[in-house]
């Protein structure tokens, strides 16, 4: 777990390699005007999101993270119901149905993640057990978020996260490759189980809505996987 909480390494994807992505930049960023639209969403992300819904694939994590720094400061505790999202507000409150046995869990929000494309939260040992989903490790799941325990205007901001690299200057050649194009390019440094990860990410946005359609429209001229984050440094 990092000390921001931006990463849960045995599920994280391969770090993108600095020569093809930027290789691929240069004749793609010509044509960053289009946009393939977003990708469809159950519902929009308003600045307090009581009753946003979301379905897809809930994960989780236990003993190999249990004591480190989640994204709100907080020791991971696997024995409370919390859980990581990507883009809920830190101290969301989220009630979480099992769409294979109809059972249902309570969990907040203190930690950022998954990061894998597909999965759409990241429980507790606690919560998971909740949900009897500990064996098969990942479960097809509803999420209503029914209440927010966090602090005022505490939301940050919502960007595209492009890349993901051990050494500090790829990152920082992407960033620059980037920023002639494209404005609030950043690179957030984060530290996860194998050491210390510099992240690329783009945009700073309100909605959800928006943060998406750059995304779809990144990861089309680039050919990478791109993911939504909340941004919270």
């Amino acid at each position: 777990m990092s000390s921001r909480g931006l990463s849960r390494t045995k599920r994280l994807g391969s770090e993108f390699p600095v020569v093809s992505l930027l290789s691929l930049l240069v004749p793609a960023l010509w044509v960053a005007g289009c946009s393939t639209g977003p990708a469809p969403r159950t519902k929009s992300l308003p600045d307090y999101p009581i009753g946003y819904v979301e379905r897809g694939v809930a994960s989780w994590y236990g003993p190999g993270f249990h004591g480190n720094q989640t994204a709100n400061g907080e020791r991971y505790d696997m024995h409370r119901l919390t859980a990581a999202h990507r883009t809920l507000p830190l101290g969301s409150v989220v009630e979480v149905r099992s769409l294979t046995n109809g059972r249902r869990v309570k969990v907040r929000v203190n930690d950022r993640g998954p990061f894998v494309r597909g999965r759409i939260i990241d429980l507790s040992l606690a919560a998971a057990k909740g949900l009897g989903m500990t064996v098969q490790g990942t479960d097809r799941v509803e999420i209503v978020v029914v209440g927010y325990q966090g602090r005022p205007g505490g939301n940050g901001f919502l960007g595209v996260q492009v890349g993901s690299f051990a050494e500090k200057d790829n990152a920082l050649a992407l960033k620059a490759t980037l920023a002639r194009r494209y404005p609030n390019v950043r690179v957030v440094s984060v530290d996860v189980f194998e050491g210390r990860r510099y992240r690329v990410l783009v945009g700073k946005f309100r909605s959800e809505r928006q943060a998406d359609a750059l995304a779809v429209q990144l990861a089309a001229q680039l050919e990478i996987q791109t993911l939504v984050v909340r941004d919270d440094t």
